[in-house]
């Protein structure tokens, strides 16, 4: 069995990528994420609204204009007499509510992402006579923690940052220091 240390690594791998698609699909399965269109439906035929009074009270916002209209996501001057006063974001209101939920959700899913990451790191120091499994969760829960991270680091507090990488580093420590002796 010469290749057995070739077949450990694919192991290895094969639990890190299958333990985090398990993680993720679980999450996604049980809480689900915010859709666009929940927040902000869109109709068939709409009618933009031509005044600040009418765009407020349908919750977008009113953007003041001049003697330019605004085609797509290009500039073009008004004909003479049609004069634009401004324009309104329909969906501005609605898009904010989504942009929060969507925030929500996104730490949620950090939070879930990082416990199951801890379970499996601390489970995989439990298997540690049986090497592939062990590296594997623990590899495993590393990566969960990664994914996490990238997922949320944006929307994250810069003080949340800094508490959650400091617990995560004091964790890694006390585990090293309890369960790897040299």
């Amino acid at each position: 069995m010469k290749n057995l240390p070739i077949l450990k690594w694919a192991l290895i791998v094969g639990i890190v990528v299958v333990l985090n698609l398990f993680f993720n699909y679980a999450i996604s399965l049980i809480y689900k994420m915010p859709q666009w269109d929940k927040y902000c439906p869109q109709q068939q035929v709409t009618v933009p609204p031509k005044t600040q009074a009418e765009c407020v009270s349908k919750g977008g916002a009113w953007t003041e204009g001049g003697d330019v209209a605004i085609k797509g996501n290009v500039t073009v001057p008004t004909p003479a007499g049609d004069r634009i006063v401004g324009w309104c974001d329909v969906n501005f209101t609605c898009n904010k509510e989504f942009n929060d939920a969507q925030k929500l959700y996104t730490r949620n899913v950090f939070i879930a992402l990082v416990v199951l990451g801890v379970v499996s790191l601390v489970v995989g120091f439990f298997f540690s006579e049986i090497t592939a499994v062990s590296l594997g969760l623990s590899f495993g829960g590393v990566l969960s923690f990664i994914i996490g991270s990238i997922r949320y680091w944006s929307d994250m507090d810069d003080y949340f940052r800094v508490i959650i990488l400091g617990l995560a580093l004091i964790e890694l420590i006390w585990l090293g220091v309890k369960k790897i002796k040299d």
